[in-house]
């Protein structure tokens, strides 16, 4: 089993930025890729960023050149969004994934908003 924990949203004004933190625990060592999901009433959730246990890492087209995802170590991911826009916002969730299933967080909120 794997925990993930989310941390780092919040309310931004529009062109702002924000840094998203998920710590994970317990069996870490099997994780194979981490990333962040987000998702909007009505909307299914989609990847934003992913990052392979090699560092490899891969953007959604709307996102590119405004985030960048990193890890800290075996248990910790990060996003960084620069250039937030109103479309931004959403419930983003941190996702691990071993060679058996995927792990969500809890979420957290992201509000970009004048």
């Amino acid at each position: 089993q794997v925990q993930l924990v989310e941390s780092g949203g919040g309310l931004v004004q529009p062109g702002g930025s924000l840094r998203l933190s998920c710590a994970a625990s317990g069996m870490i060592l099997n994780i194979i890729g981490m990333g962040w999901y987000r998702q909007t009433p009505g909307k299914e959730r989609e990847v934003v960023a992913t990052i392979t246990k090699g560092g490899i890492t891969s953007y959604v087209d709307s996102v590119k050149g405004r985030f960048t995802i990193s890890r800290d170590g075996a248990n910790t991911v990060y996003l960084q969004m620069l250039s937030l826009k109103p479309e931004d916002t959403a419930v983003y969730y941190c996702n691990a994934a071993d060679p058996r299933r995927n792990y969500w967080g809890q979420g957290t909120q992201v509000i970009v908003s004048s």
